[in-house]
């Protein structure tokens, strides 16, 4: 492919590994971010292009700009629309802060891509939230094992309104993709993603979960909550193999394994000893009923669906895309290495 390929959200977590793979193998990429001149989000995407064969343009785009895009994908015959809000907690309207953004940023961008005769594909980067809303799900899914072919019916902008943003939006790109024939649609649904980060001092749920194993706030232990975890670098990957591989299609699942945080735990403390508070223990559902909301954005109806109840997903469609995943004791290791080396938790020895 000689035609540059868009990026949505280029700043971003998993765009900046996808850009940088793009601009390793010598395409031209056109990557969107919110404000192009501000040093602080895009130093590291310019410094990957200076070292790099590829050459990067940036473009100024927002979700909720109507027509924004559409510089950015002019001559494009791909798109990766990886931009999509990310907000926990801090808001009090879960529609304006998560479903409007990602619902209407996404007609957004496929607007522009409708209007862009030379777009032949998108890639979308969605959600394993797009697939199930709670835990407890699973026992209305046969065999207990999710698959592409299921869609979280669960979440609402008052229950888990994230995992909510990101079925919403997805069904939105389905439904635009119906109603044309020139350009194909696949989605990559990731799992938890971890790994390192090509900035420094990012922010995400992720992070957060590494940070507060590593400072002692769960020293007295963790819930027993599971999680499909990922390798973000495995997700950027497998955004190139779906804008690339001719037969791709549909959703793709990416999850490496399913953990629990005590097994997270425990390949952490293996690794780096007893220098940190890793939690040893799993706290008693009861204990956590009581005591969670006092503790972060998670509520008690939340804790009822999750904690205890067992999670598990087919990963075999992402298997035939080609993507090899990398071993999560190795993405936890060099995660939290780089939590260290970015001074967000103090070393010890």
């Amino acid at each position: 492919m000689t035609s540059p390929i868009c990026v949505t959200g280029g700043s971003g977590y998993i765009a900046s590994w996808i850009i940088q793979y793009l601009l390793a193998d010598g395409h031209t990429v056109h990557a969107t971010v919110r404000d192009p001149s501000k040093a602080k989000s895009v130093a590291h995407l310019e410094a990957i292009a200076a070292r790099e064969k590829g050459t990067l343009k940036l473009f100024k785009a927002d979700l909720l700009d109507i027509g924004s895009f559409d510089a950015a994908m002019a001559g494009c015959e791909v798109v990766m629309h990886t931009a999509s809000p990310f907000v926990l907690e801090g808001f009090s309207d879960a529609h304006e802060a998560l479903v409007r953004p990602a619902v209407e940023g996404t007609r957004n961008v496929l607007d522009a891509v409708n209007r862009t005769e030379s777009v032949k594909r998108v890639v979308l980067t969605s959600s394993v939230a797009s697939v199930f809303g709670d835990n407890v799900d699973l026992q209305q899914v046969p065999g207990g094992v999710l698959t592409e072919a299921n869609w979280n019916t669960t979440s609402s902008v008052d229950h888990n309104p994230y995992q909510y943003s990101k079925v919403a939006a997805e069904r939105e790109a389905w439904d635009m993709h119906a109603v044309q024939n020139r350009w194909d649609l696949v989605t990559i649904n990731p799992g938890m993603v971890y790994g390192p980060s090509l900035t420094t001092g990012s922010q995400s749920a992720s992070i957060d979960t590494l940070i507060s194993m590593g400072d002692g706030r769960l020293r007295t232990g963790v819930p027993d909550l599971s999680y499909g975890v990922v390798d973000v670098r495995d997700v950027a990957k497998a955004h190139i193999l779906a804008a690339f591989k001719s037969d791709a299609e549909g959703r793709h699942l990416l999850v490496a394994k399913t953990l629990t945080m005590i097994e997270i735990a425990k390949t952490l403390r293996a690794h780096f000893g007893k220098a940190y508070p890793f939690p040893k223990a799993v706290v008693p559902k009861a204990l956590v009923w009581t005591f969670g909301p006092m503790m972060g954005p998670v509520t008690r109806t939340f804790i009822s669906k999750n904690v205890g109840h067992p999670l598990a997903f087919d990963n075999q469609r992402s298997l035939a895309l080609g993507v090899e995943y990398t071993p999560v004791e190795q993405t936890f290791i060099e995660h939290f290495q780089q939590v260290l080396d970015d001074g967000q938790l103090k070393k010890r020895a």
